[in-house]
């Protein structure tokens, strides 16, 4: 990776800490049934988490995703993409039906990304008809468009549903694009296999689309092979540099 791209995820990590210990300074609330039950330290550290968890949030995880995309070699990359499809009035419904089916478990199979989207290319000789997506991360490698739907790793069934219906739209419309549903990283586990939140994988299966990309997966597809273990490694360095901070505030 090139050091630029280094520094500037850095910068976003180290950013995230920079904002909680200043919410930190600045908000505390008087919390007597708290602090009666639990140690000082308990108590800093539930503030910090829920603090950390505000800074580190869907915003600083599309940055940082931006800049691994362009350190893999991508020509262009962007946030919230807006992007206009031009799809039949068939295919909207057959899209909307299709998933509606999958989610209240109707259609009698299990989830698969390519046979979802056989079925969801309905065509007939209608007009056509513009819808907007917008794609939390977008960039273009190789002339290729490659558009991502980023979700918090334990994401409900609406949220899921929902970028499933924009997916569909995107790769109908654009057929040589590329198209993902992305977890940056898996709280169950190293492999993609161990993924168990069960409540969205009536839209997705979770464990086998490649559409699906979850941890190694996520940051590999963007930065290429070993971008995993650099974006953890850079988040270490930052850390080293960060704990002394939080030390103080102790």
């Amino acid at each position: 990776m090139l050091e630029l791209y280094r520094k500037q995820i850095a910068h976003e990590f180290e950013n995230c800490i920079t904002r909680t210990i200043a919410r930190l300074e600045n908000s505390d609330t008087h919390r007597p049934f708290h602090s009666a039950l639990l140690s000082e330290q308990a108590l800093f550290w539930s503030r910090f988490e829920r603090s950390f968890s505000t800074s580190f949030g869907q915003g600083a995880i599309e940055r940082i995703s931006k800049l691994m995309a362009l350190a893999g070699g991508a020509t262009e990359a962007g946030n919230q993409k807006e992007t206009y499809v031009s799809l039949s009035r068939g295919q909207l419904a057959a899209i909307d039906a299709h998933v509606a089916s999958l989610r209240e478990g109707g259609l009698g199979r299990a989830p698969n990304w390519d046979l979802d989207l056989a079925a969801a290319q309905y065509r007939v000789a209608e007009t056509a008809e513009e819808r907007r997506v917008i794609s939390d991360l977008w960039w273009v490698k190789d002339g290729k468009n490659h558009y991502m739907s980023i979700k918090t790793v334990k994401p409900n069934i609406d949220q899921t549903a929902e970028a499933k219906r924009d997916l569909l739209k995107l790769k109908i419309h654009d057929p040589a694009a590329e198209v993902y549903f992305g977890l940056y990283y898996n709280p169950y586990g190293e492999n993609k296999t161990d993924y168990a939140w069960t409540p969205p994988m009536g839209v997705f299966d979770f464990r086998n689309d490649q559409v699906v990309l979850i941890g190694r997966g996520y940051w590999d597809t963007l930065g290429g092979n070993g971008a995993y273990e650099e974006v953890l490694e850079i988040a270490e360095e930052v850390g080293a540099r960060t704990r002394a901070r939080l030390d103080e505030l102790r």
